[in-house]
């Protein structure tokens, strides 16, 4: 049943209306909590292709479509590239022309639906992008969790971690800069994700529970012959990484942290979630509640999702006023507790975990001063 029905019979049978209002928080509950790269996120509406060229893509004009950056263009049997606006180009006012990098596969055609994405590259990042990588199992508490991993002649490894709306496909946007560096690159898929093992609820914990799956990683790293480790995580990856850096009995291997569009705020993660999947406003706090009742967290207690207290490593931040998923408030607050170790560097005009999206050579410079010292 769709959602909007039950809340209209929750919102209008006298009998029962209070099991009913429960039922609705807890079915709203369980799908704010499985998010996936085939379900909006906050702030992701669909876009119209009006036409395409070779170089030139037109598409609806919006305050999405006038990002800056470069984004993959994804849609039902399709999915494209696309890079930063070109305003010499005549169009109509109703429409913005960005530049066409490539299109992976399928074929634009005007009045397709698409949406902007973080995730611009998709396959492996041998075939996406030319750089060797093996398929390695790393042996997690649920099972094997697939991963690749990209040599390099560093004794430090990075390792990355996708999160929300994502896939493991999304950390290649920076793999060409970490292989110019000669660091070796894992790039984990964790639990629920395509290919790994599947949990009884089948609930994304917004990393309270990932976080394990990291800490195998790290242990897979030291194993084969990491002296040192640094996690790049992104969106609930980077709250994986916050939970590993103070929590894994291995966090003395851990020499510094990247973290992009961090969720720090649970309680304003699950209510951004559930309106995305049009859940009425009325049922939100039903959400947050049932949220809790399902998976054990405290999405009350935000502050519980990580005490930057506990950190003992350089940290790197990357975050944006525009994000409405994870709220850049939190993450502010976060760092400036701790300025002797986390380098806040906000991104303006960029969506949750589109740092590097919104300003490519920024991100790297910005990443690439923070590593050299830990190289």
């Amino acid at each position: 049943m769709r959602l909007g029905t039950v809340a209209a019979v929750a919102a209008t049978t006298v009998i029962g209306a209070g099991a009913a209002a429960v039922a609705v928080g807890r079915y709203a509950g369980d799908i704010a909590l499985k998010p996936s790269p085939d379900h909006p996120l906050p702030g992701d509406p669909r876009l119209t292709v009006h036409s395409a060229t070779d170089e030139r893509i037109t598409l609806t004009r919006s305050l999405v479509s006038l990002r800056p950056g470069t984004y993959g263009l994804t849609g039902a049997g399709c999915h494209a590239v696309v890079g930063p606006v070109v305003r010499d180009t005549p169009h109509a006012a109703d429409a913005v022309v960005r530049r066409l990098e490539r299109v992976t596969h399928g074929v634009l055609t005007p009045g397709a639906r698409m949406r902007l994405t973080p995730q611009v590259y998709i396959g492996n990042p041998r075939d996406a992008l030319g750089i060797d990588c093996a398929d390695v199992d790393i042996p997690g508490e649920l099972g094997a969790l697939p991963a690749w991993f990209v040599p390099g002649v560093r004794d430090t490894w990075v390792i990355t971690t996708h999160g929300l709306g994502t896939t493991r496909e999304h950390p290649m946007v920076i793999m060409p800069f970490l292989r110019r560096h000669r660091l070796p690159v894992l790039d984990l898929a964790h639990r629920n994700d395509i290919g790994a093992p599947q949990t009884a609820d089948g609930f994304h914990h917004l990393g309270d529970a990932e976080w394990r799956d990291l800490d195998a990683a790290i242990r897979y790293a030291i194993r084969y012959g990491a002296r040192d480790v640094i996690l790049h995580g992104w969106s609930t990856g980077a709250t994986m990484a916050l939970r590993a850096a103070t929590h894994s009995a291995l966090r003395a291997r851990i020499s510094g942290l990247v973290l992009d569009s961090p969720v720090l705020d649970r309680h304003a993660t699950v209510r951004a979630l559930a309106a995305a999947r049009g859940v009425p406003r009325a049922l939100l706090p039903l959400v947050v509640r049932a949220a809790e009742g399902a998976t054990g967290l405290p999405v009350d207690r935000p502050a519980d999702a990580a005490d930057p207290a506990a950190l003992t490593v350089p940290t790197l931040l990357f975050h944006g006023p525009d994000d409405i998923l994870a709220p850049w408030e939190a993450s502010r607050a976060f760092a400036a507790r701790r300025t002797e170790l986390i380098t806040l560097r906000p991104v303006p005009h960029a969506p949750h975990a589109a740092m590097w999206n919104a300003d490519p050579a920024g991100y790297e410079e910005a990443l690439r001063r923070f590593l050299i010292p830990l190289m």
